[in-house]
């Protein structure tokens, strides 16, 4: 049978999601805590990969097991795995569910601090010059306008296409924070961090809106803004279709 697991994790020891060679990964050490609670090798296919010091606080991956799923299955896993990695749920799912294309969306959110705060410093990007939220703001409805991310893409990437389908963009001001929230069908490797990067020199009054759009067009990397670092930004929400449902499993 084929399940579903959700999941949240910390990205600040791990890096990214996905498992790799020489370097400990969030599949990688839930991969192994599923092995040694099934007592057989078990391989997750993640939603998505997220980069290195990113964080989760909602994932899905999905593998197959076929013999009866241990009682209090999130609990006993829970007490195998560290501290920055946290299960929510394991559920039954049709056997053509597929935690990666069957997904919808995904929402990612940035956090950006405004003010000195020694508890976030590990959780947000620290940024202390005044940024014009009414320009960032602007900027988010001239990326619903396109389709083509190229320039806001990691160069050398497999994929076929730089097509994204953006459904909502904006930024919103809690306490001494501004937070950038984006979803679409389907995010490129460094797009979010690229795309908050460009605002940030957009509310710095380093580019104009009006650049925004040459800049798009120009596909080119080179000409978007930089990278902001990877521990202010969090996968938050993966939506998938109710087709998918086969049974709700045990919590």
């Amino acid at each position: 049978m084929r399940l579903f697991i959700q999941f949240s994790y910390n990205g600040k020891n791990y890096h990214g999601w996905q498992k790799q060679p020489n370097a400990l990964t969030v599949q990688e050490v839930l991969n192994g805590s599923l092995s040694t609670l099934l007592r057989t090798e078990i391989e997750t296919m993640g939603a998505g990969r997220t980069d290195t010091g990113v964080h989760a606080s909602q994932m899905f991956a999905h593998f197959d097991f076929d013999a009866k799923m241990p009682d209090d299955i999130v609990f006993k896993l829970n007490s195998i795995l560290p501290n920055d990695i946290a299960v929510e749920n394991v559920f039954e799912v049709k056997d053509s569910a597929h935690a990666r294309f069957d997904a919808l969306s995904r929402n990612y959110k940035y956090r950006i601090s405004v003010k000195k705060n020694v508890f976030n410093v590990d959780s947000a990007f620290s940024l202390f010059k005044p940024l014009d939220i009414a320009k960032m703001q602007n900027a988010c409805e001239i990326l619903l306008k396109y389709k083509d991310f190229q320039c806001f893409s990691k160069s050398n990437t497999d994929v076929k296409t730089y097509n994204c389908r953006i459904i909502k963009a904006k930024w919103l001001k809690q306490n001494d924070e501004m937070i950038f929230e984006i979803k679409a069908d389907r995010f490129l490797r460094n797009m979010v961090r690229a795309i908050v990067g460009t605002m940030v020199e957009i509310g710095m009054a380093k580019i104009s809106e009006v650049d925004l759009h040459h800049i798009i067009k120009s596909k080119d990397r080179r000409k978007a803004g930089f990278s902001v670092p990877a521990h202010g930004l969090y996968l938050t929400e993966i939506e998938y279709p109710e087709t998918i449902m086969k049974t709700r499993a045990q919590k």
